[in-house]
């Protein structure tokens, strides 16, 4: 997977005044840590984060700290204002070469299903999944060929097959089906995350009724 460079600053005021003052500065406060060292907090600039929060790669960072020091992270987590989207926090969690993690690798579905062709429905349940491997195995993404689904099919977590990599998920979650239309028979996702409202990416020549 591609490593990419953040410049990184040290924090050394974590109250909620500097907190801010770092934001009114166009920086952002997050916090890297990692089994190896004590957590450490530190700012960034907010155009220099939003690539790494904002795409559907995954990265590894290699974090340039201003007291020269160099670590190898993933993104883990991010809080954003509930009004703007901006991001108000982050947290690094820094990669030891050989030591499996757990991250979340963005899913791209190519092609347009057959059964989308026919009427059916594309629903897409995670653009997300989380796995866990060893730092040089993360893949950027994961992609699903789901050009073949029929109506009713669907893409468990099952089918996914990575050398290396291991899915965090139940076999049975459906990550991506084509259901029936609107008014027939629908086929039911299964899983532990069947109740998530999924995304209705396209719909096929069936006229469907507005709810």
């Amino acid at each position: 997977m591609n490593k990419k460079a953040l410049d990184a600053v040290i924090r050394t005021e974590v109250s909620k005044p500097s907190l801010s003052a770092i934001r009114h500065s166009g920086k952002v406060p997050g916090i890297l840590y990692a089994r190896t060292i004590a957590p450490i907090p530190v700012a960034v600039l907010e155009n220099a984060i939003n690539p790494f929060v904002f795409t559907s790669e995954a990265h590894i960072i290699n974090v340039k700290l201003d007291n020269q020091q160099e670590y190898d992270c993933i993104l883990k987590d991010v809080q954003f204002d509930p009004v703007t989207d901006r991001i108000l926090h982050f947290d690094l969690q820094g990669l030891v070469s050989g030591e499996k993690i757990e991250v979340e690798v963005p899913v791209l579905f190519t092609g347009i299903p057959a059964g989308v062709r026919d009427g059916g429905l594309l629903q897409q349940f995670h653009h997300k999944v989380t796995v866990k491997c060893v730092p040089a195995d993360i893949p950027e993404h994961i992609e699903l060929d789901i050009l073949d689904l029929k109506i009713g099919q669907a893409i468990h977590a099952s089918d996914i097959k990575i050398a290396g990599v291991e899915l965090q998920h139940s076999d049975d979650t459906v990550i991506v089906q084509v259901s029936h239309p609107k008014g027939t028979a629908e086929t039911e996702a299964t899983g532990s995350d069947a109740i998530t409202e999924p995304e209705v990416i396209a719909k096929g020549k069936e006229k469907t009724t507005e709810e």
